[in-house]
């Protein structure tokens, strides 16, 4: 969902009947000794580890020494493409690149690209005492109170647009993230690079996708500022901190982070979001429950107000969105076999492509 070279789906989580990683034996002795001569706390204590979730491409586990550190490590599993390494990195130079800044983020501890330690690159950033909505049982996806406080709901909303916003000025030149992405020409290449994608993965006729790419080719935002972004920016890759009001704790799963246009990232967090957060078809409209939340022109009012970036060209980066994650995801679809997950990609990418053109069709806008 990013500007980078290769382009990737979301990762795909371990199948209930997959066994649990584990860290013991001997890597876990070899990760202690990396830790100890990197001069890490908690140097010459245990190692606990705990692992918390993963798929495909990534595996997180929960590490303690002692009282000394507690941090967690982010790991391609072994069956991971080789260019995983490279991602990891990438994403290594995201979060070091945030400490220091406003942006609530998890910290940077370290990072080994030495294979003989694990055997994949991996690095170790803060543990975020929070919760996720993807981690949350409850038919909502809101930890208490905003299970049931839709006042107090309303926070979570402009929380996350606050985190996209921040983001959205982080200087990336003196982060040293210059080289991050290929911030030039971005929006003139989309389509062609998206759509070349597409032929190469096509398995089927997409209704709305001929429409949906003429009228991008037909227009461009507003203005474009390159900044960093997220790439994949929703309720799903974020955490918050526990107990009312709401605040974000961090932006997490930085897969797809490049440098481009932020904008995007407010086209991601507006996918979906129901023009009546009141109404009854708020509730499942997505996959978390959206009554209370504040209004789309809520969300673009505080987003803009905080980034200091003009919105009135949101038309353009909503069907670029849509656009864009219906092929993204067909590709998903095209290799499904028999995953049921990967299956459940078909009717959903048809939904946004149609949803592309809609409002296409729909918008005023014209560049």
């Amino acid at each position: 969902m990013t500007d980078t070279d290769t382009p990737r789906t979301a990762d795909t989580p371990q199948t209930a009947e997959a066994a649990v990683p584990t860290l013991d034996g001997e890597p876990a002795k070899r990760l202690a000794a990396w830790m100890d001569t990197a001069g890490l706390p908690g140097t010459g204590e245990p190692l606990e580890s705990r692992y918390i979730s993963g798929g495909s491409q990534n595996e997180i586990f929960e590490l303690r020494r002692g009282d000394a550190l507690h941090c967690a490590m982010r790991i391609p599993p072994g069956t991971a493409p080789a260019d995983r390494d490279a991602g990891i990195v990438r994403e290594w130079r995201i979060i070091e690149a945030l400490n220091g800044t406003d942006v609530p983020h998890t910290e940077a501890v370290a990072v080994c690209t030495d294979p003989s330690v694990l055997g994949r690159t991996f690095y170790l950033m803060g543990f975020i005492d929070g919760w996720s909505p993807m981690g949350v049982s409850d038919r909502t996806r809101w930890a208490a109170p905003f299970n049931t406080d839709l006042k107090a709901r309303a926070g979570l909303g402009y929380q996350l647009a606050e985190g996209a916003a921040l983001l959205s000025t982080v200087d990336w030149r003196a982060r040293g993230l210059a080289d991050l992405g290929r911030p030039e020409g971005f929006h003139e290449r989309q389509v062609d690079r998206w759509s070349t994608f597409f032929a190469r993965i096509k398995g089927r006729e997409l209704p709305g996708f001929d429409e949906a790419s003429a009228w991008l080719r037909a227009r461009k935002p507003i203005d474009y500022v390159p900044g960093l972004m997220h790439g994949d920016y929703q309720f799903a890759n974020v955490m918050y901190r526990h107990g009312e009001p709401a605040r974000l704790a961090a932006l997490v799963d930085w897969e797809m982070g490049t440098v481009g246009d932020p904008k995007l990232d407010l086209a991601w967090l507006l996918m979906g979001w129901p023009e009546d957060t009141n109404a009854p078809e708020a509730a499942t409209s997505t996959y978390v429950d959206m009554t209370g939340m504040p209004s789309r022109e809520q969300i673009l009012a505080h987003y803009s107000e905080l980034s200091g970036r003009q919105v009135d060209d949101i038309d353009y980066y909503s069907v670029l969105a849509n656009w864009k994650l219906a092929i993204i995801l067909e590709r998903g679809f095209q290799r499904a076999g028999d995953d049921v997950k990967l299956q459940a990609f078909g009717p959903i990418v048809l939904e946004l492509m149609q949803t592309a053109a809609d409002l296409a069709e729909s918008s005023r806008y014209t560049s």
